[in-house]
């Protein structure tokens, strides 16, 4: 059996202005490359298909060329919903893509509905059946991003430490029924085939000992930070998403986080995006190969004195391709308040292939911090930034303070979120 396992493809991105859509149709179009040049049985999304709960239409069309493509090719998809991602709109269509060879899970349910099975493809796929049907290649427990009202039912009076415990039990009791329905179904499977499946798990979270970056945004607001690596069930393959920096977890060859395939922030600017190559067999995990994703759109984050700009440019632009050119996010070390420091920069950059979406200025320490602050402009804070520093300006105890943090993070992730509030359809 041999698995592409990819994530958080973030379909309709709007990054600050610029869209997204000709690097996901260059990456459609290098993934079909894959599947055919590896022999790819299948293809596994861990989450974050789009990257709103009301993606674009262009990035539902990319979505259907996606399923359309691979379904010629003969090849099986699995998508997981993610926290990005709305149940509805995954949902709107999973029977239909079903007769396609794409099974979508969007959100958590009865444990046997997530005990599911990946086909086989190709010569391989019909040595058992009369009628030339796919085999199954391996089980999967797939389960999407688990919220927290899906399995658990919050009680009143609950410290934050046993509201995170009780959301760690809650996900760990899913896993562990998820499994204990793969096992069944092997088992069944066996009696059926002559032979043992691999057991695959999905997951669209946060475990202990990933590396994150300011382009993930926090799923667990104010309870569960980390979900521990030995609490996932003993399966063959774990793969994870929610985590845009491609890794092992723990060192452990068997728990991946693939990562996105395109840079999603401009901290991601330097990483090699990949998707992984899964083999496993009857004797479980036989290799995870890296497949790196050609870079389509340039990225980078320059930080210099305004000084030291012309230089720095002109370093970035000797490896721009001048066909398409390089997204800059440029930030300039200076105490001063310079109001046409927009203007400076854009005059430096004029005849380069470069296009600068982002410019910030970082103050040092000579400028008193009062003065600096009230110079500051809001492109250069978070909505988090602007709410701590009001939060400062009262006098309160700092278990409140941290309440009312926690509350402005589930407001604002809410807002980001429409089906999350209250009373909005799952």
């Amino acid at each position: 059996m041999r698995l592409l396992h990819t994530s958080d493809w973030h379909l309709g991105q709007h990054f600050m202005g610029r869209s997204r859509q000709a690097e996901h149709q260059a990456l459609i179009d290098w993934l079909l490359q894959q599947v055919q040049a590896h022999q790819v049985d299948a293809v596994l999304i861990a989450g974050d298909v789009f990257d709103t709960g009301a993606p674009a239409s262009y990035a539902r069309e990319l979505y259907n060329q996606l399923i359309a493509r691979l379904h010629q090719a003969g090849v099986g998809l699995l998508i997981l919903g993610g926290n990005h991602d709305s149940v509805s709109v995954l949902d709107e269509s999973r029977d239909l893509l079903r007769h396609l060879g794409t099974q979508v899970i969007a959100s958590t349910g009865a444990p046997q509905q997530h005990a599911v099975t990946l086909p086989l493809r190709g010569p391989d796929a019909r040595r058992s059946d009369p009628h030339g049907a796919s085999q199954p290649g391996c089980i999967v427990c797939a389960l999407p991003f688990i919220r927290a009202r899906d399995v658990q039912q919050s009680q009143a009076g609950q410290s934050a430490q046993d509201k995170q415990l009780a959301l760690q039990t809650a996900i760990q009791s899913t896993y562990r029924q998820v499994y204990e329905a793969a096992l069944d179904l092997q088992q069944k499977l066996q009696a059926t085939l002559g032979r043992k499946l691999p057991i695959i798990a999905t997951g669209h979270l946060t475990t202990v000992g990933a590396s994150s970056n300011e382009s993930v945004r926090e799923i667990y607001v104010g309870s569960l930070e980390a979900f521990p690596t030995n609490a996932f069930p003993p399966a063959d393959y774990i793969a994870l998403g929610h985590i845009h920096q491609p890794q092992k977890v723990g060192g452990m060859e068997h728990i991946r986080y693939s990562g996105s395939p395109i840079a999603l922030g401009f901290d991601e600017a330097r990483q090699t995006k990949q998707v992984l190559l899964v083999e496993l067999n009857e004797s479980g995990l036989q290799g995870v190969t890296s497949l790196p994703v050609p870079v389509s759109q340039a990225m980078a984050a320059l930080r210099c004195t305004l000084a030291d700009l012309p230089n720095a440019l002109k370093k970035i632009a000797a490896d721009a391709d001048p066909k398409r050119a390089t997204w800059l996010d440029i930030t300039i070390e200076e105490d001063d308040y310079l109001a046409d420091l927009p203007a400076r920069v854009q005059a430096l950059v004029e005849e380069l292939p470069v296009q600068v979406l982002r410019i910030k200025r970082q103050r040092g320490n000579s400028a008193p911090q009062l003065q600096s602050a009230a110079m500051e402009s809001l492109d250069e804070l978070t909505p988090q930034d602007v709410f701590a520093r009001r939060l400062a300006l009262e006098t309160l105890e700092p278990p409140l303070q941290q309440a009312l943090t926690e509350r402005y993070r589930s407001v604002v992730e809410s807002l980001s979120h429409p089906e999350n509030l209250p009373g909005s359809a799952a």
